[in-house]
């Protein structure tokens, strides 16, 4: 394993503050003061630098609290939010860090042509391309030591621009207030106060250089918080006081929109300045050079990218020389481009889409307040929500189609990564941002109303097992009731037979999988069982306390077993205890037959069902009629035994009834009267009967149902929770 060389100050801050103090510093500023004026300037300085500091600040609090992999802020996030989101991020991020090569080759460029007007600029940026590539492949180590003398230089050019307000005439008839007359480029024919922060917000991107180094850092919690920070703020208060420098200096604001070369121009020693923009162009994009690749690599050892186990290769000295070859190629693209003004927005939109992802994994750490989160730099939530809500907002005002574009490229980077089913070992936080939002909802739904609302009632079973054949013979049933919205909780009671219970948890482990398959919750949990009703019935007081607490106990009879009386106590536990009761009895020789026939028995319906909306002890029944009838996509045929004088059912009650019920379009509702079991026997043309459990109905009643009809029946009692009339 490579050993980790670098520091606070090699590894991150000086890096982070030569990325930052580039190319925009010394040819495009005195331009952004020409366009907006000092408040304008100091407007965009400190809307730029409240991004990148909160930034800073949330990515220096994450990673006090995380071991920090390759890749910097694709780590963060990978760790937070999985590496689907990681990845989607982590791929423009990457594209932008290569491209910003391109950008300050052409400061350096720019630079250059001072001393060699004559020489072509396609030339000069090749040459300048092969110089950076040249030492970047010698080593890292390399690079960074020539950062060294480039800090020195920098140091020595800032002097000679502050020393020019020594030696030269100050105009104080500053413009505060700027007109933005535009570029060069665009002929000066205008622009806006965002296309002008959209040119120097590249500025300060600098502060993800050190973070991008954290594979190769000694101590990245204690380098990277220390090293940004620092280097932001010290930067920061150079960029003000240029402001100022360049206002006073400037005889017209015109002056500093047509000289990009301005603060060479008119310093105190032309030559430090200019060796100072040469060294900052070179270091940031040897920094940039030497950081993209290094994203890439994560990238790949995460085998989220195409050729991934290539790009994952290092060299012998640990350099990631595949992905270094693949950066050059996004180099040189982004070199054909020309134009620095054309890059930097774009280079805007997909750091801003980065650093607003840091900032949204600092929030949700931070609202989940898991007992893992415990950083060593805490920082108030305020400063991360800041950063994504600023960030994101900044994209849309600076440009809402290359936004949308952005965002556009993300997702489907995005779904690109979910179609690939990649599998992370370290694990991450979403299940407990799910687990949060569900308990929000939760207290919320509490402190809305204390009883369940009707209208939220969905099928969640709780199925009592003893043996595999309570669930096997009823499987097909189970999924028709509670998909695509239910659940499934199972209780198995065990018993002493070991060889058994190991048989029945290879085969609950089985239909947990096929449930899943189909994206249906389902659980199981095993208790001792001493006594069955017993048993049921403390589980159901139990799982009372739980909000998300299954609704319905499930259970299928065996017809031909002797000793069934049990299931008339679980009904009344059932009842006591605000569950519905649903007991599957399969005929023998039949089971569900084709599985398209549903007749629905409604008995006991009230004379005031109209005015009350209630249809006494039919609501569960009905609804798992529908229920089942969707997932079959068969019919219903409901009757409604009607033996009460005081209620007569017209033609306009049957039409009523089925508008409140809602039933499918192909339902028939018919009105009978007299003895259910005689009805029952001879509307034969079915596959399976739903009846509700009338007052005084036992398990041996409904056996002989089942036994008489030969046809399988689903018994159904109501809680308080259901009404199929709302």
């Amino acid at each position: 394993m490579k050993k980790k060389t670098f520091g606070t100050f090699a590894g991150v801050f000086t890096p982070t503050t030569l990325t930052i103090l580039g190319v925009i510093m010394f040819i495009r500023q005195p331009w952004v003061v020409g366009n907006a004026g000092v408040v304008g300037a100091l407007a965009i300085v400190l809307l730029s630098v409240a991004i990148t500091l909160t930034t800073a600040l949330s990515l220096s609090s994450i990673t006090t609290n995380v071991r920090i992999g390759a890749g910097g802020a694709f780590s963060l996030i990978s760790q937070s939010l999985g590496l689907e989101i990681g990845g989607a991020i982590g791929i423009p991020f990457y594209f932008a860090q290569a491209i910003a090569v391109a950008m300050y080759i052409f400061g350096f460029r720019e630079g250059l042509q001072t001393l060699l007007p004559a020489i072509n600029p396609l030339l000069l940026d090749f040459g300048i391309f092969s110089l950076v590539m040249t030492i970047a492949f010698i080593s890292t180590s390399f690079a960074f030591k020539i950062q060294y003398v480039i800090v020195g230089v920098i140091a020595l050019s800032l002097v000679s621009i502050y020393g020019a307000l020594f030696v030269n005439d100050l105009s104080y008839n500053i413009e505060w207030f700027g007109k933005y007359p535009g570029s060069i480029e665009n002929d000066f024919s205008g622009t806006s106060f965002w296309v002008v922060f959209a040119v120097f917000f590249p500025a300060v991107t600098g502060v993800m250089a050190g973070a991008n180094m954290s594979g190769d850092l000694t101590n990245p919690r204690r380098s990277i918080p220390m090293g940004t920070i620092s280097s932001v703020i010290i930067t920061t208060i150079i960029y003000i006081s240029l402001i100022f420098v360049a206002a006073l200096l400037a005889e017209t604001p015109d002056e500093l929109t047509h000289d990009y070369n301005f603060f060479l121009d008119n310093s105190l020693f032309r030559p430090i300045v200019l060796a100072g923009l040469l060294g900052a162009t070179l270091s940031s994009a040897l920094g940039s050079f030497v950081g993209a690749p290094r994203i890439l690599l994560a990238l790949g050892e995460k085998n989220i990218i195409p050729q991934s186990q290539k790009l994952a290769k290092t060299s012998k000295r640990g350099e990631p020389v595949n992905a270094m070859l693949v950066t050059a190629v996004i180099v040189l693209f982004g070199i054909s481009l020309r134009n620095l003004n054309t890059i930097a927005p774009l280079l805007t939109m997909f750091f801003m889409m980065t650093y607003a992802m840091v900032n949204v994994v600092a929030l949700v750490e931070q609202t989940l307040a898991l007992p893992s989160y415990r950083p060593t730099l805490k920082v108030p939530i305020i400063v991360p929500a800041i950063g994504a809500f600023g960030s994101i907002a900044i994209m849309f005002v600076m440009s809402v189609i290359v936004a949308l574009f952005s965002l556009i490229f993300i997702v489907i980077f995005y779904v690109y990564l979910v179609k690939k089913n990649i599998k992370s070992a370290a694990g991450d936080s979403r299940s407990g941002l799910f687990t949060a939002l569900a308990e929000w909802a939760t207290k919320k739904t509490n402190n809305l109303r204390q009883k369940r609302e009707v209208r939220s009632w969905r099928p969640d079973l709780l199925i009592p097992m003893t043996m595999p054949k309570d669930i096997r013979s009823s499987f097909k049933l189970i999924h028709s009731i509670i998909y695509p919205k239910g659940s499934v909780k199972i209780l198995v009671l065990r018993n002493e037979n070991e060889i058994e219970q190991s048989n029945m948890v290879s085969f609950l482990d089985n239909v947990v999988k096929k449930f899943k398959e189909n994206e249906l919750p389902v659980s199981y949990t095993v208790i001792d069982n001493l006594d069955y009703n017993s048993t049921v019935n403390v589980s159901m007081q139990s799982l009372n306390a739980a909000f998300f607490k299954p609704n319905i106990v499930f259970v299928s009879v065996d017809s031909t077993m002797a000793e069934i009386a049990h299931y008339d106590r679980l009904v009344s536990d059932a009842r006591k205890n605000n569950f519905g009761v649903i007991i599957f009895i399969p005929f023998s020789s039949a089971s569900l037959a084709i599985e398209k026939n549903i007749n629905l028995w409604m008995t006991n319906i009230p004379a005031d069902w109209k005015e009350t909306f209630s249809v006494n002890n039919n609501d569960l029944s009905t609804l798992i009629s529908i229920l089942i009838c969707r997932n079959w996509k068969g019919s219903i045929d409901a009757y409604i035994l009607n033996n009460n004088p005081q209620l007569e059912i017209t033609k306009e009650d049957i039409e009523a009834f089925r508008v409140m019920v809602r039933f499918p379009r192909n339902t028939t509702i018919s009105v009978k009267k007299g003895d259910l079991f005689d009805h029952v026997k001879k509307e034969r043309n079915t596959d399976v009967n739903i009846f509700n459990i009338e007052p005084g109905m036992t398990i041996e009643n409904m056996v002989k149902i089942v036994n008489e009809s030969r046809i399988s029946a689903i018994f159904c009692s109501d809680s308080e929770f259901e009404n199929v009339l709302v």
